[in-house]
């Protein structure tokens, strides 16, 4: 059973192509893109991210608990990288 679906925002582009019966590679994939800047004089190129729905998955885990209530203190945080 083949699905897809996308959801956009102002500033990505989220989309899933699933098919059930593929074992083929990249049958399974999750993709955001950016979206060009509304408004600007010069259009921005776009970059895009495809990955697996597994690697996916591992990072909807890393998301859901890094992003839990109570927020910690990033300054606090010994782990934490600044950018």
């Amino acid at each position: 059973m083949n699905y897809s679906n996308q959801k956009y925002t102002k500033r990505f582009t989220y989309g899933i192509s699933r098919n059930s019966t593929s074992h083929q590679a990249g049958a399974n994939s999750i993709t955001i893109s950016t979206n060009p800047a509304e408004g600007q004089q010069y259009s921005t190129g776009t970059v895009g991210l495809t990955m697996s729905v597994r690697e996916a998955k591992a990072l909807q885990s890393f998301l859901n608990t890094e992003l839990e209530f109570p927020l910690v203190d990033v300054d606090t945080d010994s782990d934490s990288t600044s950018v």
